[in-house]
């Protein structure tokens, strides 16, 4: 599966305000109540035209307020992270390079720059084959540069889809 093109056009910019708010897909990876792991599809909505320190208005999509802690990772060619639940509940946003994302129930999503991602399986338990939480890795031939946004409040852990707009 691939991340797909649920992204702005650029469109957005042209038409300014008689535009109507756009949309941003993202992959939500998520914990259901037997501890399986999953991916959901699903989007950014809740745009609105704001000012940031008195430049023209733009869309904005305020997500949240919280502490978090931001990092860049580097994955070399050929990397494999095996079965395991994110750290924390985090945002992931490629830089460059491709990588993948694969939760228990067999979903394998694919993602390359700007293709967003929020992890969410901290509640992940062992399967019948021992798996827990996701695997991930690089593809292609050039390393994933990922920037990673960890939320420090552990009130988004094990975050369902849709709690984001």
């Amino acid at each position: 599966m691939s991340g797909g093109s649920d992204q702005p056009s650029g469109q957005e910019a042209e038409c300014g305000e008689r535009c109507p708010p756009p949309r941003l897909a993202y992959w939500h990876v998520w914990t259901d109540d037997e501890g399986g792991t999953h991916q959901t599809r699903c989007a950014l909505t809740d745009f609105a035209q704001r000012s940031m320190a008195g430049a023209a208005p733009q869309w904005n999509d305020t997500l949240l307020v919280s502490p978090a802690k931001v990092l860049i990772a580097i994955q070399p060619v050929g990397w494999v992270g095996d079965w395991h639940p994110n750290p924390r509940p985090q945002w992931i946003i490629p830089l460059s390079g491709r990588w993948f994302v694969e939760t228990t129930d067999g979903t394998r999503v694919e993602m390359g720059p700007g293709e967003i991602s929020f992890g969410a399986d901290q509640n992940a338990e062992p399967d019948a084959e021992g798996r827990k939480g996701h695997r991930s890795g690089t593809l292609g031939d050039a390393p994933a540069v990922l920037m990673i946004v960890q939320l420090e409040d552990d009130a988004w852990i094990g975050a369902r889809p849709g709690i984001f707009r």
